[in-house]
């Protein structure tokens, strides 16, 4: 290698301050734009960069980070074992609180559990405040140690094999409950916990339908885990579908949306695998399952009905990479027909992410907008969007970067 050769910045021994210049240098991005990005003086950057001022503290290394686009923490500070995926969202200040709850395990426990009538109506009201409230994460955070240890000791307290098992279901939803605040965040292992234990309260229950919830989580907690669990997804999906493919003929709403789901979820995954034919047949089966059901219907927890198909449909062809018909599917479903603020903020990201696929990037910021305007908390927990920002924040059309950067900003990704 020639001696003005660009270093490898993975090589040891380079700083931190080298291995920044290079990523930014590769970047094509100037020590005056970047200062920018993260809230320092060029000067400090500068410092930083050639090590006459120390490694700056976590938030100044992340804020580089996000603005290299660096996917893996190690890659900056050289580190291997800073194996942080910073692409997975922030720490929720509640997180701390429901994870102590999720923990706790006091078999002498003196918690006196509540009427099984009255955590019946908590829950209910919590995944009420789940879909209304604008920062869902907050909302159900704030409800869940106190329903986590109620559910845990009714579960442990149970009289009778009939309210061992309706305790075990309540217990299960629980979990359930808690996959939506712990997912994004930077703590897989807590995920995976919850995500299992909900299983398992599930199928101690019998319930078929807290059975087909379980599963549908615990297959999305696979399927998010990379290409290498796309099997386990599968088989997690497929094994619930086939359990509760003999109840469908005469199934109440409530099953027959969960069935509907977790046929989508095959879709899904399919469209991950670029496997067009089968992620279309999948929607086609989970389209027909949800035009049996009422007009007006809607799934408390997966959020199955028959106007979340568009929604589906867009995504499938954004993970096919299809931008042109993912906008077509765009244009065709009806946003304001979801009620669910996450999930209509989720469906506008996934739009994005169409017209982003189709050289629409103002289409696109401008629909992660109108994302954070009907729930922040999704917006801010949610990779894809997290990425088209910060490309654009490095636009070299004007209008779009200062639109971007005033979005990443509102999201947290950047300094105001």
């Amino acid at each position: 290698m020639s001696s003005d050769a660009t270093p490898e910045p993975y090589a040891d021994p380079l700083k931190f301050g080298q291995r920044a210049q290079i990523l930014r240098e590769r970047k094509g991005m100037t020590r005056a734009q970047l200062a920018d990005l993260i809230g320092v003086s060029p000067h400090t950057l500068k410092k930083i960069e050639n090590g006459q001022q120390k490694a700056p503290g976590i938030d100044t290394v992340l804020r580089i980070a996000e603005a290299l686009r660096v996917r893996e923490l190690s890659e900056l500070t050289g580190h291997p074992d800073m194996n942080v995926d910073l692409f997975i969202g922030p720490g929720h200040p509640r997180l701390a609180a429901v994870k102590a709850a999720i923990d706790d395990f006091s078999l002498a426990s003196e918690t006196e559990p509540p009427p099984i009538a009255h955590l019946v109506a908590r829950l209910h009201a919590a995944w009420k405040a789940r879909h209304e409230a604008r920062n869902h994460r907050e909302a159900i955070g704030r409800l869940l140690p106190e329903l986590m240890r109620d559910a845990q000791a009714l579960a442990r307290n149970a009289d009778s094999a009939a309210d061992r098992r309706r305790t075990q279901a309540l217990l299960s939803q629980t979990y359930s409950l808690s996959q939506f605040f712990i997912a994004y965040q930077p703590d897989s292992a807590l995920l995976w916990r919850v995500a299992e234990r909900g299983m398992v309260a599930a199928q101690d229950s019998g319930d078929p339908h807290a059975i087909g919830v379980a599963a549908w989580l615990l297959g999305q907690a696979h399927r998010d885990s990379g290409p290498r669990h796309y099997d386990a997804a599968d088989a997690v999906n497929t094994e619930a579908a086939r359990f509760l493919e003999p109840l469908l003929p005469d199934a109440d709403d409530d099953i027959l949306a969960i069935a509907g789901a977790l046929e989508f979820e095959l879709g899904y995954t399919a469209a991950r695998r670029r496997a067009t034919g089968t992620a279309w047949r999948h929607w086609d089966k989970a389209n027909d399952m949800a035009a049996r059901l009422p007009a007006g219907y809607y799934h408390p927890v997966t959020s199955f009905s028959r106007a979340i198909m568009g929604a589906h449909a867009v995504t499938v062809a954004v993970e096919l990479h299809q931008g042109g018909e993912s906008v077509r599917q765009a244009a065709r479903a009806d946003e304001m027909t979801i009620p669910s603020r996450p999930r209509r903020a989720r469906h506008r990201i996934e739009e994005a992410r169409g017209y982003y696929l189709d050289a629409q990037p103002d289409v696109a910021i401008a629909t992660l907008e109108k994302a954070f305007r009907a729930a922040p908390e999704t917006i801010r927990y949610n990779g894809y969007a997290r990425r088209i920002i910060l490309e654009e924040v490095e636009s070299k059309q004007a209008p779009r970067r200062r639109r971007a950067a005033a979005l990443a900003a509102d999201v947290g990704l950047l300094a105001a």
